[in-house]
């Protein structure tokens, strides 16, 4: 059973034709902490003579070294490869391991089993066709084993082994092993997964039912854990989707060459077949299917291609190439399900970069409509997603993307999340359908425009962001500027924080994500002033710079001026006009900004005005002198 190949000797090009026509599997192990994963994979290798004598005797050194098992080769080292996971002895971030044998060739992700690196797991758990699902004998079922078989099962795996491992601990008791497998099952029908399950008891430290029969166990008849590996059938499913390439560049190497290149994420194509691009609808016929090693008749899921078509038609990286009678949808407004995968909790409101296959789009995601507890999966409401959860979620984008749901495609309907300012990967998720208001819901043109009516006016329009901490004198200057402008025959219109959360905004406190929807609503309102050809001031304390960039894409460069008024913590305190500092130090105010809450202090502002220096007069006539430099109003005579 384990790979090793006269061929290798005697004819290497022989031995790596096979090697290529093997099938391929991709596998996780996961379940709770400590329930022996990377003991199991580092067997595997062993037992399937993938370690090199050299990485053999590093592996005994080491063992005596860091191991846990006395004298004897500890296995998990083989994986656990960074130097905190062997202090540790617990696997942190996804190992990923290849083996063969005579009759299939296997990836393994070994994925960490604390519940604070389940955003590992899910990431291994993406790209895997089974599951191998540990539980350790001795504590049965734990809340682990559950959120990774929810995951497991909410990325589109559907086979699944559970590993009921250590059953040398439990002295190879059947009826320990029964009691697991029964309660499992159980468990299982609660996720409405299409699970295929096979329960293997094994102990991976001896090597019981891992690759050999152990006598301990005679009393289990079914296949041995390597066996089920080899034999168990993997869903050839891609070839008979609808034909999908994701564009991911443009092939342009000459001017008489134009092609798209992408890897097949569904389906088959073939010279002569008709396409529809999308979004953008426009369709051709296939031309030609270009690959390295030459012109195919035929491409399948999976192949790395280059299509040429016979029309000239525009296309670029994002778009999706499928056969004109099986198109995918369209829409910019989905419902999906969310794993969340950041340390700061999900704002919403707040705006991401989603990335879709190929494609790019700025998402909104709004409250979600639940999270999931993966103990009885019972739907729980909540304002926010913390590090791990998952929940269901609308998000909305500032584009149509073309898509599948991801029950249909794993790879043209998952996504991930990344944050703006600090290009991590938040989250990731499964689309589950497109809103209907994505589709019924159009944009109406309208005759007049904002340059007409900005025109009638005489003025450019543009928003003044003015943001600073509670008493720093923002709403003071934006006064005292609006009077200024609009007696000199400029049309304006003032929205102050505190005023529009008598209306507008009057269902939101001040908690993060109260402030983020806050500064949203406010953004949106004051796009359509800019429509309206207004000058528009907003005075808004506005403490997180997401939001303020946000606020800057809703209109066009040059339409956005910041104005971070700029006053020391200690002065605003000093000041403390409505006694709201006070107030907040007494502990009667919660989520105070610049007390128990965060502000952000502007990048990058387009201006700048110090109230330690300057009085309210001073700065709005330095705005102004600003505005004047920038061609929004004509210089004014400030006498």
């Amino acid at each position: 059973m384990a790979h090793q190949s006269d061929l290798i000797a005697s004819d290497i090009h022989a031995y790596l034709k096979s090697h290529e026509e093997k099938s391929l599997l991709r596998f996780i192990t996961c379940g709770s902490v400590d329930d022996g994963k990377s003991t199991l994979i580092g067997r595997l290798l062993y037992e399937s003579k993938m370690i090199f004598e050299d990485q053999l005797a590093s592996l005994e050194a080491d063992s005596k070294k860091s191991g846990t098992q006395g004298d004897e080769i500890d296995f998990a080292l083989l994986v656990d490869g960074l130097a905190s996971e062997r202090e540790q002895g617990i696997t942190i971030d996804v190992a990923y391991r290849f083996f063969s044998t005579e009759k299939r060739k296997f990836i393994v992700a070994d994925t960490p089993g604390h519940e604070q690196y389940t955003r590992n797991m899910a990431t291994g758990a993406s790209t895997a066709d089974l599951a191998i699902i540990l539980i350790d004998a001795r504590k049965g079922i734990l809340t682990q084993t559950r959120r990774h078989s929810f995951i497991a099962s909410s990325v589109g795996i559907r086979n699944v082994v559970l590993a009921v491992n250590k059953m040398d601990l439990v002295d190879y008791d059947q009826q320990t092993f029964n009691n697991i497998d029964v309660a499992y099952r159980a468990f299982a029908e609660t996720l409405n997964a299409d699970f295929n399950i096979m329960t293997i008891p094994l102990s991976a430290l001896a090597g019981d039912n891992v690759v050999e029969r152990g006598e301990n166990l005679c009393w289990y008849s079914g296949p041995t854990l390597m066996q089920h590996l080899e034999d168990v059938a993997i869903d050839e499913v891609d070839q008979a989707l609808p034909f999908r390439l994701p564009v991911q560049w443009v092939n342009r190497p000459n001017l008489d060459f134009r092609g798209f290149a992408g890897q097949i994420a569904g389906g088959t194509i073939k010279p002569g077949d008709k396409i529809k691009v999308l979004p953008s609808a426009k369709e051709s016929t296939v031309k030609s299917i270009v690959t390295m090693n030459g012109e195919l008749d035929e491409a399948v899921a999976g192949q790395s291609i280059t299509l040429t078509l016979n029309d000239e038609i525009d296309i670029s990286r994002g778009d999706l190439i499928c056969k004109a009678d099986q198109p995918a949808e369209i829409g910019s407004q989905f419902e999906a399900k969310i794993i969340w995968m950041s340390d700061e909790k999900m704002f919403p409101g707040r705006t991401y970069i989603m990335k879709c296959g190929t494609s790019n789009a700025q998402a909104t995601l709004a409250t979600p409509k639940y999270k999931i507890d993966v103990n009885t999966m019972a739907h729980e409401a909540t304002r926010n997603l913390m590090l791990n959860e998952i929940g269901i979620c609308n998000i909305s984008l500032d584009r149509n993307i073309a898509f599948d749901p991801y029950s249909a495609n794993r790879e043209t309907g998952g996504f991930i999340l990344i944050d703006k300012m600090s290009n991590a990967t938040v989250g990731m998720g499964m689309l589950n359908f497109a809103l209907r208001r994505s589709a019924n819901v159009h944009w109406q043109a309208t005759e007049v425009n904002k340059e007409a009516r900005a025109g009638l006016k005489g003025q450019k329009p543009c928003v003044l962001w003015f943001t600073g901490l509670s008493g720093s004198g923002k709403s003071t200057i934006a006064n005292v500027l609006e009077k200024k402008l609009t007696s000199a025959g400029y049309h304006t219109m003032l929205l102050d924080g505190d005023n529009v959360r008598h209306g507008l905004n009057k269902d939101l406190g001040f908690t993060d994500t109260d402030r983020v929807e806050n500064v949203r609503r406010v953004a949106e309102v004051s796009s359509l002033m800019v429509d309206a050809g207004l000058i528009t001031l907003v005075s808004f304390i506005s403490p997180f710079e997401a939001e303020r960039r946000m606020a800057r894409a809703m209109v066009k460069e040059g339409e956005f001026i910041e104005v971070y008024v700029d006053t020391p913590l200690n002065v605003a305190e000093e000041r403390d006009v409505k006694g709201l500092y006070k107030k907040a130090r007494a502990g009667e105010i919660k989520n105070f900004t610049g007390i128990d809450s965060a502000y952000e202090v502007p990048e990058n502002a387009d201006m700048t005005v110090n109230t330690t220096s300057l009085t309210a007069e001073q700065s709005a006539d330095a705005i102004i002198a600003d505005l004047a430099k920038r061609g929004i109003i004509a210089e004014l005579d400030n006498e």
